[in-house]
């Protein structure tokens, strides 16, 4: 067998990849992180007092108030991690979690670029591709029309 030959039933293997199965992968890699993230700030159904001492002393975003911070990101990282990962909302949740990974890049952590990179690249092929049909969003809006914005 040819380069060439080996070389096209590689690439046609690699397009044979269903985008629901990316789409999937996506979902459960950076909803996994902000999953996790979210758990370490909550013990039981309270935000741990480490927490708001981390975002008074480390995090300090600008523009809000410490302790509010500490809330939004605790529920933003709880809720909206876990509907990316079953895929409701995904696309909002999706947007949420780039807004919150921009934010970390700039003010909290900017040599984290690595890693921030690669959750907005699957953030962004979430937003815009959808959730694939692997998703609750797919089984409960495929028989409806939805604007190709909304989902």
């Amino acid at each position: 067998m040819s380069i060439k030959a080996l070389a096209d039933r590689g690439i046609a293997f690699a397009e044979a990849i269903p985008d629901s199965l990316v789409s999937l992968s996506a979902r459960l890699a950076v909803g996994g992180v902000f999953w996790h993230s979210g758990q370490t700030k909550i013990e039981g159904l309270h935000i741990k007092d480490s927490t708001f001492f981390l975002f008074r002393e480390e995090y300090m975003v600008p523009l809000l108030p410490p302790d509010f911070a500490a809330y939004l990101t605790t529920f933003s990282e709880n809720i909206f991690s876990v509907l990316l990962i079953i895929g409701l909302a995904s696309r909002l949740s999706a947007a949420w979690l780039l807004a919150m990974t921009v934010v970390i890049q700039i003010f909290v952590y900017p040599s984290g670029w690595p890693d921030h990179i690669l959750w907005a690249t699957a953030l962004l092929m979430i937003i815009s591709r959808g959730p694939g049909v692997l998703s609750l969003d797919h089984l409960l809006f495929r028989k409806r029309h939805i604007p190709a914005f909304a989902r």
